[in-house]
């Protein structure tokens, strides 16, 4: 943290507020808390896992439509901070929101959760976009890394205190049942995310733009549609972002899924809660391993072998049966998770006219979050259909293989410069 300077160890510090959200909302607690609403509502365990697979498809949904517009508006000064804090803020409320819900309410807690989930996507489109204005690109493998892993390790200290009072809870050590000791979680995640945005808002500035125009979103429109016209300049841009669409559309799933999957073979809440914590643990020095491993042998490389690393793992996930090969899987992914999306971050900020940005990471953005879309349907669909989860988790490796094969056709030095003429007056 001392070689990073203050913007960059601001920057940094969003992955570190806002990873909490993922453990907690996304992959651990949440899925288990809604999980349990609605089986007491006399819902099937398959049918539940649809249902959280659709939730997390509709929130992408609405992001991926508003991403690219409003990363062209963004591009203009001024307007990327005060998008970013509106998504903060969103994802922030609702998810306190959703400590006051009653449990019985489970369509309503999904309707929470999916506006949790685009505050916390849609100030991430933002929050990466910054990435070309806090650091350089010889250092963006390394920042990138480090956002990610101190995100990792940030994220154990509220998941820690949540699953500590979860289990004291079922323990009867503490007078509270489950269900209000995870309300209690979703308290500590929003604050915590909430109090370590701040040096970002603070630190953080936007340096490289395109001077306002009098009408902003008309001139977005015509920006945007500029860039879809002129797409053949941004070729090999293009060709990672649709290898980018595949591959992390399995990386996505596997992460929301996580729990749903681990609860529907058998495994009890407590042993969920801890392996998810032990990956956590795992995910943060292999993602800085990853980042240095990026500087040393290319992205793209370090890329592919975390995809081949989850086309192993999809396969090993169709013969998982008991909590040993649960852990086997988990572990499995933190090895290859936080790299492989920090690595695409890095690779995609060096492709992008830095003076769009927030329009490149718009439609970074629109790919990751369309991606993630189908990957849940797929696994809740193919459940749905089977009765077997495992059958889900297995029909990810098709995102994996086609995924990999696009990436291998990217230029190996990227090639992307858009012709200048293209772009307009810049900061």
């Amino acid at each position: 943290m001392k070689k990073m300077s203050k913007p960059e160890r601001s920057w940094v510090f969003y992955d570190w507020a806002n990873s909490a959200y993922s453990i907690v909302v996304v992959t651990a607690i949440f899925p288990l808390y809604f999980k349990s609403a609605a089986t007491e509502a006399g819902i099937s365990a398959a049918t539940s896992t649809a249902y959280w697979g659709y939730a997390n498809s509709i929130a992408t949904l609405i992001v991926s439509i508003l991403a690219p517009l409003l990363g062209t508006i963004a591009d203009f000064r001024g307007f990327k901070k005060r998008f970013f804090t509106f998504f903060a803020c969103l994802g922030i409320v609702f998810t306190l929101i959703l400590a006051v819900v009653p449990t019985e309410q489970w369509l309503i807690l999904l309707i929470c959760f999916v506006l949790t989930s685009i505050g916390f996507a849609g100030a991430n489109i933002f929050y990466d976009a910054f990435s070309v204005d806090v650091t350089s690109e010889d250092r963006m493998n390394r920042i990138s890394a480090n956002g990610f892993a101190l995100g990792y390790i940030g994220s154990t200290i509220p998941f820690i205190l949540s699953i500590a009072i979860i289990i004291l809870a079922q323990q009867n050590v503490i007078a509270l049942s489950v269900g209000i000791a995870s309300q209690i979680a979703f308290v500590i995640t929003a604050l915590w995310w909430g109090l370590f945005t701040m040096p970002m808002l603070k630190n953080v500035e936007q340096i490289y733009y395109e001077e306002r125009v009098p009408n902003p979103v008309s001139a977005s429109f015509k920006k945007l549609f500029t860039t879809l016209k002129n797409i053949k300049a941004y070729r090999a841009l293009f060709l990672f972002l649709l290898a980018y669409f595949f591959y992390i559309d399995g990386v996505h799933t596997i992460f929301t899924m996580a729990t749903a999957y681990g609860s529907d073979i058998g495994i009890d809440s407590t042993t969920l809660l801890i392996v998810l914590f032990v990956t956590q643990v795992i995910a943060a020095p292999f993602t800085v391993l990853f980042g240095k491993l990026g500087q040393r042998f290319n992205e793209k490389r370090m890329i592919m072998v975390g995809i081949l690393m989850y086309i192993f793992i999809c396969i090993y996930a169709y013969f998982l049966k008991t909590a040993i090969d649960f852990w086997v899987l988990a572990l499995l992914v933190g090895t290859v998770q936080g790299g492989v999306q920090a690595l695409s971050r890095a690779y995609f900020a060096k492709l992008v006219p830095k003076e769009s940005s927030n329009e490149f990471f718009g439609f970074y953005n629109i790919f990751g979050k369309f991606a993630a879309i189908a990957g849940p349907v797929l696994v809740g669909a193919t459940a749905q259909v089977t009765g077997n989860t495992n059958s889900g988790v297995f029909s990810l490796v098709l995102l994996f293989i086609i995924g990999g094969v696009l990436l291998l056709r990217v230029p190996k030095h990227g090639g992307v410069a858009a012709d200048q003429s293209i772009s307009t007056t810049t900061h």
